[in-house]
């Protein structure tokens, strides 16, 4: 796969794809060629050349914490990103995220303490009711409604203790985002609510030693795992007012577009549009949430990783599409160093660019100390901080990065200059 980077993220054992500029501006007349010597990493560097192509089928790869913004934009460039259509129309007026997120926070508390009881209650061999599921996602709806980003970044935000149950409410939403963003019925909608609640209702009954395994599973436990879909869906067929798509989703969420997922190995189209939106959102939630065996990933860094396993043949490209609309490239809580050499937290998403969302300044580059918060909308006219690059936490010694976004921010200011 070709890949734009910066030169110095070049490395040896990488190969050269192209390099950018003239040919008069650098030393090689090769047009093409492996990495091999120090050397040549300084000549590049020397020459003035500020970015290459690389062939990582080839060469390696960058590491993906250390790709930046010019890397991600050259990804997401290829997945053709067609307009808007119009808002959906609702009653329920559109509001702020610091405005949503209070209610967002009851709803997502109330859904844990739902999702805990139903798993219970399959624990104990009691029958599953979905239409007690009901109120829940008319709720999440309403909430997404008026700010899709508050629920959908509460909902990220679980405890390694209740990931089952919060990874449940956590699909619900960014279900329920992505129909809205593909426009479905509110039916449809409403159902995608439901199968997003309920699609990992096997693992009730998964072997609880298995379930909470700190480290990696053997091949025998991955194989007993794999097996929760077809339990789910066996005991959602025995339950009351459970319609086909909770079902579908519930069996084939883990399913990909090229037929290398589970349990039956379908592809392409023999995946329904529902089953391809539950892959996606569940897989979203999944690798950037905490577990027993790892820290989860920044949103930033997910979006790219999955744009990755989309064009390896995992997700349905439009599906895919849709979704980064409905969350943004940079999520809410993603972390980003700025023009300015400051680090900033991403606290909304613009609704005029998906590359230059709201941020709040967190720390400065050059002490690594707290600076004075400042908000910026990117996307407004006259701003001229940007992107420069995705950060991690763990580089700048940030342990609290989300509690900068889930409080009442700053107005955003006007120094756009700075």
């Amino acid at each position: 796969m070709l890949k734009k980077i910066s030169t110095r993220q070049l490395a040896m054992g990488m190969y050269v794809h192209r390099l950018c500029g003239s040919w008069l501006d650098h030393p090689f007349w090769k047009k093409t060629f492996l990495v091999t010597e120090a050397k040549q990493l300084d000549l590049i560097r020397r020459s003035g050349i500020g970015e290459v192509w690389i062939d990582t089928s080839k060469g390696l790869d960058v590491p993906m914490e250390e790709t930046d913004v010019s890397a991600l934009e050259t990804m997401l460039a290829t997945m053709i990103f067609s307009p808007d259509p119009p808002p959906h129309v609702t009653d329920i007026g559109p509001c702020s995220l610091d405005d949503e997120l209070e209610r967002a926070g009851r709803i997502v508390a109330q859904g844990r303490g739902a999702m805990k009881l139903m798993f219970q209650d399959v624990r104990l061999g009691k029958a599953i009711d979905t239409e007690h599921c009901l109120p829940l996602v008319h709720d999440i709806t309403q909430s997404i409604d008026r700010n899709p980003g508050a629920i959908v970044s509460l909902a990220r935000l679980k405890t390694s203790d209740d990931y089952t149950y919060m990874h449940s409410v956590a699909v619900c939403a960014l279900m329920i985002a992505l129909a809205r963003k593909l426009r479905l019925s509110d039916a449809d909608t409403r159902e995608a609510g439901v199968a997003g609640l309920i699609h990992d209702i096997g693992k009730a009954v998964m072997p609880r030693e298995i379930l909470g395994k700190a480290g990696a599973l053997t091949a025998d436990e991955y194989a007993i795992m794999r097996g929760h879909p077809q339990a789910g869906h066996d005991m959602l067929l025995e339950a009351r007012g459970v319609g086909e798509i909770p079902l579908d989703v519930c069996l084939h969420h883990h399913e990909k577009i090229d037929g290398r997922g589970y349990p039956y190995g379908l592809k392409g189209d023999a995946i329904s549009l529902m089953a391809r939106m539950g892959a996606v959102c569940d897989v979203y939630d999944a690798i950037t949430s905490n577990r027993p065996y790892k820290v989860g990933w920044d949103p930033a860094m997910s979006i790219q990783k999955m744009a990755q396993w989309s064009r390896e043949g995992h997700f349905d490209d439009a599906v895919l599409q849709a979704f980064i609309k409905s969350i943004g490239i940079y999520p809410i809580g993603s972390l980003v160093r700025l023009a300015s050499e400051r680090i900033a937290v991403v606290v909304d998403q613009s609704r005029a660019s998906l590359l230059k969302p709201v941020v709040r300044t967190i720390l400065d580059v050059a002490t690594r100390q707290a600076c004075e918060p400042e908000q910026f909308d990117l996307s407004a006219p006259g701003c001229r901080e940007r992107i420069v690059s995705r950060e991690t936490a763990q580089v700048w010694g940030l342990v609290s990065v989300d509690d900068h976004w889930r409080f009442p921010s700053p107005s955003i200011t006007e120094g756009y200059g700075r």
